[in-house]
């Protein structure tokens, strides 16, 4: 197996972490820092709002395949440590389980079933739809932009990773998401030239997009590796120098992924590199193994926040910092109380813009993307641990939700406050009402699937030949043979509108007795939907033509509807 298809055994975690310390605690003893004044202050902004300035962006590896995808690296890909071999408790390179339930396609593995008893599959990027669904929740959840993960193109992963920037540019189009490509340089030791050649020949063909990122006016290119002190990035200043220089002189507008401590230059920043980092159009820090808990998020909000802000101000150069959910595995997520903080500190402080780490990053457990809320939703056996695992119940999506929250706040459509906004469990529902089965429902009246229309925006209506995501509903058993339907389209809680007078529409937050049916089991193996709001079971008007709603007093044809379990 070639070298190039195993998971690497550096993360930028395990590169940075001799140098970083685990706590900012350890690192301000570490590295000196003088306490800054504990008043924020709102720094000059050098730029206008864009795409990447007054907004959230999601660092996007995309870096998942499975055997039979297609890709051509033909490998489990970040799964497992042997790429070449089925992921297993024993070749298992994720420390988070992904919640597959909005996935058309999967891959089945060899750990062993869910608590529930499904089959442990896995998502490939590689699958258009995986790209779509992310993006569509980027839609959702009101995130902004994607910066897509770029590592060495030159080697065996080249080709797939060529081809998952089309696949990020066809959803980011699709969505109305912005993206733009982020160059990972760790361990590129022929970076300097081939760094150009990549964006002339290839990446810069992407900038023609509608749905490529610009700032300023300029298409944005970001490069993250530039000065930190370790062996995998032991590029000269003046190399550095010459790179952002050149893609300034491409007309683009760069962003430099670069050291905590990058403003002092000590600890995990090299000396010497302070003309490096003036010389960028943005500047993001890297903070992931440098913070655990709130406690942590104030001491660099004070120590590092605030002081980076007034030297990118004198300098004239945006800021973007990094916020993190927290590894699942470590317990530091707090139930979002850990971000949340982070948010608060970073809007507080007046800052230009937002990056999260990680999107989709399973294996470092940093993922915002939706992931297993309980027990029931991990591998028997694993030892990996869901969203609840200090105890307080999370949905799939919650990370999402708060990081769609943080963005409203960075934006001022929401105040400015300390305390998390976002529950943890959405729709009324607790740890004791999970959903029990996701599922689909294929009317009688005309053999079509019921789908949430426009996402959940339009009223629910049996007009598809197929069940995708939008026809996809989590069913949420609350006893005494009552149920409520979840839109895995937006999220949202299925209602009989105006106490059943209004056609079906998913787009409750909690449920009451409008967002509660009894589910009728017939003779023939079929189901019906009878609203608590009126007693009325649910019919596909006009043979399905016309949307769901309940206003029928007996069960005929158009009331029945084959439920299935995906």
């Amino acid at each position: 197996m070639p070298k190039s298809h195993r998971t690497p055994t550096w993360t930028r975690r395990k590169v940075l972490g001799a140098t970083a310390g685990g706590t900012a605690a350890a690192a301000l003893g570490a590295f000196g820092v003088a306490r800054a004044a504990s008043a924020a202050t709102t720094s000059a902004t050098a730029s206008s709002p864009g795409d990447v300035v007054g907004r959230t962006t999601v660092g996007y590896q995309g870096w998942f395949a499975c055997k039979g995808d297609g890709a051509p690296i033909n490998a489990w890909w970040h799964w497992a440590p042997n790429s070449a071999q089925t992921p297993s408790p024993s070749n298992n390179g994720i420390k988070a389980w992904p919640d597959v339930r909005d996935y058309t396609k999967t891959y089945p593995t060899a750990f062993g079933n869910l608590g529930n008893g499904r089959t442990a599959s896995l998502f490939s990027s590689y699958d258009q739809q995986t790209v779509d669904t992310h993006f569509l929740w980027m839609q959702q959840y009101g995130i902004d932009t994607a910066a897509l993960q770029r590592f060495n193109p030159g080697g065996s992963e080249g080709p797939t990773r060529d081809a998952m920037a089309q696949k990020v540019r066809s959803a980011a189009e699709a969505y109305g998401r912005k993206f733009y490509i982020m160059y990972d340089v760790s361990g590129w030791t022929t970076m300097q030239s081939e760094i150009k050649t990549d964006w002339a020949n290839k990446m810069s063909a992407h900038t023609q997009s509608s749905a490529y990122a610009r700032q300023n006016g300029k298409p944005v290119v970001c490069v993250w590796g530039f000065g930190f002190n370790d062996d995998k990035h032991a590029f000269t200043a003046d190399a550095c120098l010459d790179v952002i220089n050149w893609f300034k002189n491409q007309g683009c507008y760069v962003i430099g992924g670069v050291p905590t401590w990058w403003r002092t230059g000590t600890g995990d920043s090299r000396s010497g590199f302070a003309d490096v980092y003036h010389a960028l159009n943005m500047i993001s820090p890297w903070m992931v193994g440098r913070i655990g808990n709130a406690s942590d998020a104030d001491n660099f909000y004070t120590n590092a926040t605030v002081p980076d802000l007034a030297d990118c101000a004198a300098h004239g150069i945006d800021y973007q910092p990094c916020i993190l959910p927290g590894d699942v595995a470590e317990h530091q997520r707090a139930h979002g109380d850990f971000m949340w903080r982070q948010f608060y500190n970073m809007v507080r402080a007046g800052v230009q813009g937002i990056y999260i780490s990680m999107y989709d990053e399973y294996n470092e457990g940093n993922q915002i993307a939706k992931t297993a809320e309980s027990k029931d939703w991990v591998p028997t056996g694993s030892g990996l641990l869901a969203l609840d695992e200090d105890g307080t119940a999370c949905s799939a999506d919650y990370y999402l939700r708060l990081t769609g929250d943080g963005g409203r706040m960075l934006k001022g459509e929401l105040a400015l406050t300390a305390t998390r906004p976002t529950p943890p469990y959405v729709n009324g529902t607790s740890a004791a009402t999970p959903a029990t089965a996701t599922i689909t429902l294929r009317a009688r009246a005309n053999g079509k699937f019921v789908t949430a229309e426009s996402a959940g925006a339009k009223s629910l209506i049996a007009n598809r030949d197929s069940a995708g995501l939008w026809e996809r509903f989590d069913q949420l058993d609350l006893g005494n043979g009552t149920i409520a339907l979840r839109s895995r389209a937006n999220g949202r809680i299925v209602g009989a509108d105006s106490a059943g007078a209004s056609a079906l529409i998913a787009n409750r937050t909690a449920i009451g007795s409008w967002e509660t049916f009894q589910l009728v089991h017939n003779s023939n193996g079929t189901v019906s939907l009878r609203a608590s709001a009126n007693g009325n079971y649910v019919t596909a008007e006009n043979g399905g033509a016309d949307p769901l709603i309940a206003n029928r007093t007996a069960i005929g044809n158009w009331e029945q509807f084959d439920l299935a379990t995906v």
